[in-house]
């Protein structure tokens, strides 16, 4: 871009985990375009340098699993002495499985967990001290998945859940350190991920019957647009599609709403589900496969 619309990222490294792909890849992307040196740090090795090639700015690539917590405290000893200071991580890696909690095998459920929940407290465990040395800002991407409970997708709410309520924690914790952290939402966005939930027909059929606007899919772009000038302003909240504002603001409801349809939509899908079952063995979408290859390969599946 020949105008930058954030001058403030301008010479800032930026870690963004989960940047192979999807909102990851276009986050380190924008952060190369406004002058940030983007870190790089997931599991595709591959796609990580394709993304570091894209990238407008020199950016650092570190293949790990964001659940391996030495290896993430290494990294964070690395960027620091290569590049002196970390003042941004965007704890962005994370799968997600569907379907009945008692159609998933207790692997991929829990594996959902590990990442999402787990890999993101060990990111901000290794990251922690770096950004308390620059008075740095920590943003977690959490999801509509933290906002509202959704039938059929029991681990990744439970996992957004829980990463929402870990930086809400840490926020007033981290504040006498100088250090800002915020939780960015997103609903359905166009990404390896939602496409491959999309790819299990019950689970289709079931977003297609949620009120607008949750069942739509949106672009990624503007998402990104906003994600990126909310760490500029180092926001608490960030929402990727404006509309969540409201959702945040009606929660306390939601449970209740969705008690009330969601029997009735999980009976309407039941021999859907039955016939499906086989499907939900492991985490959807590329990033899933990249998660269950790098688990078989340290011979970690099950």
């Amino acid at each position: 871009m020949s105008t930058r619309r954030h001058p403030a990222l301008d010479g800032k490294t930026a870690v963004v985990t989960g940047a192979a792909r999807g909102i990851g890849r276009l986050l380190a992307l924008r952060l190369a375009a406004e002058g940030a040196h983007p870190v790089l740090v997931g599991l595709e090795g591959d796609e990580l340098a394709a993304t570091a090639r894209d990238c407008a700015t020199h950016a650092d690539v570190y293949e790990a699993d964001v659940t391996d917590a030495p290896a993430l405290a290494d990294i964070a000893a690395r960027i620091e002495r290569h590049r002196g200071r970390i003042d941004i991580v965007v704890a962005n890696a994370g799968i997600a499985t569907g379907g009945p909690f008692d159609h998933t095998p207790a692997h991929a459920f829990d594996r959902v967990i590990e990442v999402n929940l787990l890999g993101s407290i060990a990111t901000a465990r290794a990251f922690l001290p770096a950004l308390q040395r620059t008075g740095g800002y920590l943003l977690q991407v959490a999801s509509l998945a933290a906002l509202t409970p959704a039938p059929l997708m029991g681990a990744y709410c439970a996992s957004k859940s829980g990463v929402e309520a870990f930086a809400h924690c840490l926020a007033p914790e981290q504040a006498p350190h100088g250090v800002g952290v915020g939780v960015a939402y997103l609903s359905w966005t166009d990404t390896d991920m939602v496409r491959g939930a999309d790819s299990d027909t019950a689970l289709a059929t079931l977003r297609r019957r949620l009120p607008w606007p949750m069942n739509r899919t949106y672009a990624p772009e503007p998402a990104v647009e906003r994600l990126l000038a909310g760490i500029t302003r180092r926001r608490r909240h960030i929402y990727g599609q404006p509309w969540l504002r409201t959702v945040q603001s009606l929660r306390g409801a939601l449970p209740a709403l969705i008690g009330t349809f969601g029997p009735r939509e999980i009976t309407r899908l039941r021999d859907q589900l039955e016939a499906t079952r086989h499907q939900r063995a492991t985490a959807v979408g590329a990033g899933g496969a990249a998660d269950a290859r790098a688990r078989s390969d340290r011979g970690g599946a099950d």
